[in-house]
């Protein structure tokens, strides 16, 4: 039986197929959500280590599915979350392992993997019924690759290489350079070029095969001449053919170029990336902010999940980027969302602005704020 998520994806295909369209899937459902003006950002009640523990408590409460060891897509448990965003609530867990050493979160990341490989055929990354698109791979790939840069683990590695040179394979434009985000090469998305520039130097940190660093330096020099308004650090979300880029703004694109900017820097110390970034961040803290609140994407969909993804850039920026003029508008964002939540669950929403909703919701829009709890520094 074909779920939602695999019947939205066949619709648009259909409709790049028809209009030429190719925006990234995630903003298939809707456009972003309006600017809000309710509140400023909150630093008048800073949030705790307890209250991290008790956001992402509530979120495996509400949203982890024991049985199969993946997460449910709302409160009412109808099915399982699409499956790029389980790489998502994978990275969550390592957060948290990451922020506590905890034993147990330990396990929770060796369940994750199993339920993944249980739902999606052993990481077959050849089964196009499983896999029907390349970012949702790269997803996994870069997961998988810092899973083993975690726990050593030679399986999470092995996924990791064979995931990464099978969509190297499909995606990559021999002729103009960048990847193509799906299976038609319909158009080139910042969803699938600048995850592929994190896994590539997930890869080359573990490996020291320099083809990985050579492929990263490539895929960031071609989304930085065609996904890139220089000079406002706009991320766009595609690019077709020789047309114009497509410019939308969502937090996971400018997440992942930073993320994709400060590795390079990692690795080179060449400290334009770092200016690459800070332009990026500014772009999204300046332009797609309204009283320093980040935007509420995901107005019922899997735009929910984009800011857990930005927490995990924003604070790569601030911490191995040593850009800490960032962190007061994070830590503001966090307090605004989380004393906003749903109290009697503790669940927190996409609009961190408004009051959480209490009655069903998502895992995508709830994921966020306890995401950036694990990765930011209480105050």
């Amino acid at each position: 039986m074909l779920t939602y998520f695999t019947m939205k994806k066949i619709a648009l295909t259909l409709l790049i197929a028809t209009f030429g369209y190719a925006g990234c899937k995630k903003s298939a459902v809707a456009p972003p959500a309006a600017k809000q003006t309710t509140t400023h950002a909150d630093s008048s009640q800073n949030f705790t280590s307890a209250d991290a523990d008790t956001a992402y408590a509530a979120f495996n409460r509400y949203f982890y599915n024991p049985a199969n060891k993946l997460y449910y897509n709302a409160t009412d448990k109808s099915g399982i979350g699409a499956i790029w965003t389980q790489a998502i609530y994978w990275d969550l867990a390592m957060d948290v392992y990451d922020r506590t050493k905890a034993p147990s979160q330990m396990t929770m990341i060796t369940d994750i993997h199993a339920g993944a490989v249980s739902q999606y055929d052993n990481f077959n990354w050849n089964n196009t019924t499983t896999w029907f698109i390349y970012d949702d791979m790269m997803w996994w790939v870069t997961a998988l690759a810092r899973a083993n840069q975690l726990t050593g683990n030679p399986q999470y590695l092995d996924e990791a290489v064979a995931g990464f040179n099978h969509v190297w394979a499909g995606s990559y434009d021999l002729t103009d350079g960048g990847m193509f985000w799906d299976f038609q090469h319909s158009g080139k998305n910042a969803c699938i070029n600048y995850p592929t520039v994190i896994a590539a130097v997930r890869l080359y940190q573990i490996t020291n095969d320099t083809t990985y660093l050579s492929k990263a330096k490539s895929i960031y020099t071609w989304a930085k001449a065609n996904l890139v308004n220089p000079l406002s650090g706009e991320i766009a979300d595609h690019k077709i053919g020789n047309n114009p880029p497509g410019y939308q703004d969502y937090t996971y694109n400018q997440g992942t170029a930073i993320g994709a900017a400060v590795m390079l820097y990692k690795v080179t110390n060449d400290a334009a990336y770092i200016t690459d970034a800070k332009l990026y961040a500014d772009y999204t803290k300046n332009n797609m902010c309204t009283t320093g609140i980040l935007p509420a994407e995901g107005d019922f969909n899997e735009q929910g999940v984009m800011k857990a993804i930005f927490a995990q850039y924003i604070m790569m920026l601030i911490k191995d980027g040593n850009q800490p003029q960032y962190l007061p508008w994070i830590v503001g964002n966090i307090n605004t969302g989380w004393n906003n939540r749903d109290k009697s669950r503790n669940l927190t929403w996409r609009n961190y602005a408004l009051p959480a909703v209490t009655g069903v919701e998502q895992s995508y829009e709830a994921s966020s704020i306890p995401t950036f709890m694990q990765v930011c520094p209480a105050p």
